[in-house]
């Protein structure tokens, strides 16, 4: 992760963590690199997952590969990009479709966030139920924080083509439910004085596959 993508509240890194505790994330600085052996996994092929690499070699076990996600803006991850080419594989992955990171304004089409290269990656291993657990919190996270922002009306054209919809209708529900504004604690919704809408106050709110 680039130091400057640790402190960006819309950071699907952050997510990932949050989803596969065994993860591991390492915050990188151009002053002063990130040496490899911090993050090389001895016994593994090292794969850099990046739009430049090659397309990742079909039939390779999930257990033999240990996969690098590059998490920034984009001239941000080819900065780290070329100082870890010399560890191991560019891989790029056949991602297709339109990015459901709205969070951001995309420059132009075939850019995804790193979430999202992680789910065409257990994609690719056939890891359909690590696919469809992590798609879920990525759609939930994305939708949230749209409610956050005020955003309701994009929040609600975003939740048209999620599974959200349907896999947590009792979240949704309280979501939209109007609560008065006040000095309570913890995970009470706050009501919005754009729009009156509410919106989570804290994560912890929200469901964990």
């Amino acid at each position: 992760m680039h130091h400057r993508e640790f402190f960006r509240p819309t950071s699907t890194g952050h997510l990932i963590k949050r989803v596969l505790p065994e993860s591991r994330q390492h915050v990188w600085r151009r002053e002063r690199g990130l040496p490899v052996d911090d993050v090389r996994v001895p016994g593994r092929e090292l794969w850099l997952v990046h739009p430049q690499g090659d397309l990742a070699p079909p039939g390779v076990a999930p257990e033999g590969v240990q996969v690098v996600l590059l998490d920034g803006a984009w001239g941000e991850t080819s900065a780290m990009l070329q100082e870890m080419m010399p560890w191991g594989r560019r891989v790029r992955l056949p991602m297709t479709g339109e990015s459901r990171y709205w969070l951001r304004a995309q420059q132009d089409g075939g850019r995804f966030s790193t979430v999202e290269a992680l789910l065409f990656l257990l994609g690719s291993f056939d890891l359909t139920a690590a696919r469809e657990a992590l798609r879920l919190q990525f759609e939930l996270h994305v939708y949230a924080s749209l409610r956050a922002r005020g955003r309701k009306e994009t929040a609600e054209e975003f939740l048209r083509e999620s599974p959200v919809r349907t896999e947590f209708p009792e979240l949704l529900a309280q979501l939209n439910v109007r609560r008065p504004m006040g000095g309570g604690g913890g995970g009470e919704a706050v009501e919005s004085r754009e729009n009156g809408t509410t919106s989570p106050q804290e994560s912890g709110n929200l469901p964990q596959l």
